[in-house]
């Protein structure tokens, strides 16, 4: 059966996913470096993990899987996921696919880069409706695609 994992700490789509996942009646993994509010669902599992680096990530790719989800804005743990076998999606509604990773990933090092030498400043734009919108247009059209799969 399909469980969504979110990469909690900066998720700004935690509402819309808990949303979606009561609908297919998903099994949700919040996991977080700190303690944060989840609904009160048998279904939802918060999951605290301790502040070392990388600590969720390692977390959500040691149980993710095929036929699974993982939520996040963080590329890297994206490719992991992938290479796992379980879907991944970003926050602003972004599949990251097998053909898309790896431009995501160039990309990554590249803005890191900029932002090393100072040319960026600033984080991410804020969120937008449309970004919420795409999101929730991407993550039940993943949960259509698993379940044609069987997953």
């Amino acid at each position: 059966m399909t469980a969504i994992f979110i990469d909690a700490d900066a998720c700004p789509v935690k509402a819309e996913i808990y949303r979606v996942a009561e609908r297919y009646e998903l099994r949700v993994f919040v996991v977080s470096n700190s303690y944060i509010n989840v609904p009160r669902d048998p279904r939802i599992e918060r999951v605290v993990v301790s502040d070392g680096f990388d600590a969720a990530d390692d977390w959500i790719v040691e149980r993710a899987g095929p036929g699974d989800i993982v939520v996040t804005a963080d590329i890297p743990l994206a490719d992991r996921s992938l290479k796992k076998g379980a879907a991944a999606i970003g926050s602003t509604g972004i599949a990251f696919t097998a053909s898309s990773i790896g431009m995501a990933m160039a990309n990554r090092e590249l803005m890191s880069n900029l932002r090393a030498m100072g040319e960026i400043t600033g984080g991410p734009k804020p969120m937008s409706a449309r970004d919420r919108s795409r999101f929730l247009s991407t993550l039940d059209e993943t949960i259509q695609k698993l379940k044609r799969k069987g997953g």
